[in-house]
């Protein structure tokens, strides 16, 4: 199963693919990017793909899923913004549909998250109709912090993902409050 494509002014949201892989596996080698999203060096290739299978499987089963960002005017690959379900080992438990997002590095500082990150939410509004959605940062994260607070995420708890602490935010849905 595919899921939808989206398109907001500068991009088109598309679900991921394996044709993607190469774009991928470039933007999770860069370290810059690794260590704000992951907290972490690169992945290696292995990760890469298992990321990559996950990605398409979760628009197969759930209909629901990470979009590869792609610039309108040029193709170029962006990032991705995702509606998720990864079944965390991470405490607390989330317990509502994860919002995950990340641009590369000479993408970042454009607007293209918020924008991709506006659409996502729309969708997930208007075809989850989920009461609130919620996303994991790290603390350190100070661009992603930003950006969750702008489209509307507030501090829930603080949590454990992997022995390491994260911030864990929500959203309420516009059509719940």
């Amino acid at each position: 199963m595919s899921g939808p494509v989206l398109t907001t002014q500068r991009l088109a949201l598309i679900p991921v693919a394996v044709t993607d892989h190469d774009e991928i596996a470039a933007l999770w080698r860069d370290p810059v990017f690794t260590r704000a999203i992951a907290g972490r060096g690169p992945l290696s290739d292995e990760e890469v793909w298992l990321r990559l299978l996950r990605d398409i499987g979760h628009w197969t089963v759930l209909g629901r899923g990470n979009w590869t960002l792609r610039l309108t005017a040029t193709g170029a690959y962006v990032g991705s913004v995702g509606v998720l379900e990864y079944r965390r080992d991470c405490e607390p438990t989330l317990d509502a549909p994860e919002l995950g997002w990340g641009v590369g590095p000479s993408f970042q500082g454009q607007g293209l998250a918020r924008e991709a990150l506006d659409a996502a939410l729309d969708w997930c509004d208007r075809e989850l109709r989920a009461p609130r959605t919620v996303c994991l940062i790290d603390p350190g994260n100070a661009a992603s912090l930003k950006l969750a607070d702008r489209v509307g995420y507030r501090h829930l708890a603080p949590a454990q993902y992997l022995g390491k602490g994260v911030l864990l935010l929500e959203r309420i849905a516009p059509s719940t409050v």
